[in-house]
């Protein structure tokens, strides 16, 4: 079977379950955009030397497919038979996310990615997962139920996202500050 099936000649595509879609509909962009994450996220692990990180990250890609799915399920809801994104997945995000930010010396104000290619790479991620969010609230906004727990996945996934990036700047012994001593002002979220 080829991959050219010709389906979606004319602007449909399929979604979980059989029923067709507009490519523009706004779910299609919710799960287009997690499609984006993952390939992003693929491009910074392959050029991340920490073993640590790269293990992490490929466990993450594989989850997104979840996330995907749970997007791209009309059944998608809290009531789904299927249940794809969980508490415990984002529980499990919020403890890699406590752990980082224990390290000491990770960076804890603004960063200015491109100090470190791997970390850049990570920071590029970060704002792709941060447009998908986005879509996936649009999505819900519209009036379609989707499962909970997506949100609150992508939102500790881009957090996480960040705090990878300072890490690698940190093994690296790399100073991304993006304020010297002489710019100095409040501080915000630095994951934004």
């Amino acid at each position: 079977m080829s991959i050219a099936t010709k389906h979606g000649d004319k602007g449909e595509t399929g979604l979980i379950g059989g029923g067709r879609v507009s490519k523009a509909d706004l779910r299609v962009e919710a799960y287009g955009t997690v499609d984006e994450l993952g390939a992003a996220m693929g491009l910074a692990r392959s050029i991340c030397e920490d073993a640590e990180v790269r293990e992490l990250t490929k466990a993450i890609q594989r989850e997104l497919f979840t996330v995907a799915g749970a997007i791209a399920s009309p059944a998608g809801g809290e009531e789904s038979p299927t249940t794809y994104v969980t508490p415990e997945m984002v529980e499990a995000l919020t403890a890699h996310v406590n752990r980082i930010e224990a390290t000491e010396g990770i960076l804890s104000d603004w960063s200015l990615p491109g100090e470190h290619a791997a970390a850049a790479g990570y920071d590029l991620a970060r704002t792709v997962c941060r447009r998908a969010e986005r879509c996936v609230v649009r999505l819900s906004e519209s009036g379609v139920k989707l499962n909970p727990h997506v949100v609150p996945y992508l939102n500790r996934l881009s957090d996480l996202l960040w705090l990878l990036s300072r890490l690698l700047e940190l093994r690296a012994g790399v100073n991304a500050r993006l304020r010297d001593g002489e710019h100095e002002g409040p501080r915000w979220s630095r994951a934004w």
